[in-house]
This record gives C-alpha cells, sequence and structure tokens, in this order.
C-alpha cells in the first residue's frame, strides 16, 4: 500500500524562487498588487451577511440578536478566487493581502483586541497542510499594536458543511465548537471573531454563542466574503 503525503515544502521553496504575479492583473510582482487589492477595497459596503440591509457600525436593525459584523465583500469576481486559489491552491504568500483586505473593513477599536480565527477541521488541514484562518489572523494582528491572536476556539468535529442546505448547516454547527479551558477571557478585551466565507451563517453563529457562554461580552465579527444564497 502506498502513501500518499501532501508535500506542504514545494510551494514555500517555488515562492522564494519564481516571481508572482498579480493573481488579479496578472502583473509581476506581488501576487495581489496593491491596484487589484485596493479595487476590492473601495468596493466595499457595510452589510448585514444574513439579510443583505445596509449597517451601520457593523449592528443590523433587523438582525438585533448579532453582534455587529463587518464584511469585507459579496464572494464575486476577484476576491472569491483569491479565496479559492489560497484554499484549494496552497497560496499562502496571498493570506497577507487578505489579513489587509479584512483590516481595511474593520472600525478603530481603542480597546485590546483578541483575534480568534474559526478553527479549521482537521480534515482540512491534513488536505491544505495549514490553517488558514490562523494565518490570516497572525498578519491581522501584526497590523496592530495592541492585537493578539488566541486559539480559543476548539472543532469537536469533522462535519464537512460544503453541500449542506441551511437546515443541516445549522444542525451541524450546534455542537461544531468548544472553548479552550485553558485560557481567560479578558472582560475589557474585544474579541474579534474572523472567517473567510459566510454562507448561511450557522458557523459563526455557534461560535458567537460559544464566546458569550464562556464570558466574552464584546464581540463582534470580520468576514472576507458573503455568499450569494
Amino acid at each position: 500500500m502506498s502513501l500518499i503525503v501532501k508535500n506542504t515544502t514545494f510551494p514555500k521553496l517555488f515562492d522564494l524562487i519564481a516571481p508572482h504575479s498579480c493573481r488579479g492583473c496578472g502583473r509581476i510582482g506581488d501576487i495581489l498588487c496593491n491596484r487589484c487589492k485596493n479595487y476590492i477595497i473601495n468596493q466595499h459596503q457595510s452589510f448585514c451577511p444574513q439579510c443583505k440591509n445596509l449597517t451601520h457600525a457593523g449592528y443590523c436593525p433587523n438582525c438585533s440578536e448579532l453582534p455587529p459584523i463587518f464584511v469585507a465583500s459579496e464572494r464575486v469576481g476577484l476576491i472569491d478566487n483569491l479565496i479559492h486559489d489560497y484554499k484549494y491552491s496552497s497560496l499562502r504568500s496571498l493570506a497577507k493581502p487578505l489579513a489587509e483586505i479584512l483590516n481595511n473593513c474593520l472600525p478603530t477599536i481603542k480597546t485590546p483586541v483578541i483575534v480568534v480565527p474559526l478553527p479549521t477541521i482537521s480534515s482540512h488541514l491534513r488536505e491544505r497542510g495549514f490553517d488558514h484562518m490562523s494565518l490570516i489572523a497572525k498578519h491581522l494582528t501584526r497590523l496592530h499594536d495592541n492585537w493578539q491572536l488566541q486559539k480559543l476556539l476548539f472543532r469537536t468535529n469533522n462535519t464537512v458543511q460544503v453541500g449542506s442546505n441551511k437546515g443541516q448547516r445549522e444542525s451541524q454547527a450546534v455542537k461544531a465548537y468548544i472553548t479552550n479551558s485553558k485560557i481567560s477571557i479578558n472582560p475589557i478585551a474585544t474579541y474579534l471573531l474572523i472567517d473567510d466565507v459566510w454562507t448561511t451563517g450557522a458557523s459563526m453563529k455557534s461560535a458567537i454563542k460559544k464566546l458569550q457562554q464562556a464570558g466574552a461580552t464584546n464581540i463582534i465579527v470580520g468576514i472576507l466574503a458573503v455568499s450569494r444564497i
């Protein structure tokens, strides 16, 4: 029986010896040039990922049960391609520009910020060779002096939600996470939950509830892209 192991070293070496071309316009240089990155940023509009209405300071009057949610973009065009290439083609160099795009839609926060990435299921970690949201979170914290990354949530199952309908996703998400009991909640910190894609919101809502149960009272959410469903 042969054992197939994903080679995660080759992409790293390739990044060092081969020049990048922009995933948006093809220009040689950065993997996402400033022009294409700013194009995504400038298309930003504040809207609720659940009801799609415009929001003010992240709040949606129609979805008052949710904390403030800040969305970088709809999942269309270039940002959809970037997220796909980042996750499924192991283009780790996209983590930094994706973090910068996400950062640009977030508000100014005066309190210390704890960045909490939604954890990836273990089978996807093995397939991709890296934790895509933790890597984005690391780059996000480097943009601020008083921000830090905490892996406060763990996955309790390996259920893949792709292909599931809304009801199935909600059922799967109910018991998808537990909090890390070794980490104490900081009562003065803002907890920033981040994820790449919001489809039905089931995973994020479950994560929000777990943080609230752990004692976090100041929670906001950052999403790179919202799917059209």
